[in-house]
């Protein structure tokens, strides 16, 4: 399945990180990440964790920046 990353995007412009920035602080290369990012790789439930806690997401607003599917 492929997912929209669009709010995530934000989030990361947001909080004032760049792609680069962020995928350090989520220790992973920015080649990883862009995957991820186009839905050609998944986020681990490790990642996700470290991300809300970087990008200050509530955990309850999981799905709306990680799992919304791409139309």
């Amino acid at each position: 399945m492929r997912y929209n990353y669009s709010k995530l995007l934000g989030r990361i412009v947001e909080k004032g990180f760049t792609k680069e920035s962020f995928a350090k602080q989520l220790s992973m290369n920015r080649t990883t990440l862009f995957k991820k990012l186009n839905s050609d790789s998944e986020f681990t439930q490790c990642e996700i964790m470290k991300a809300i806690d970087v990008l200050d997401i509530n955990p309850f607003d999981i799905s709306i920046y990680f799992f919304t599917p791409d139309v």
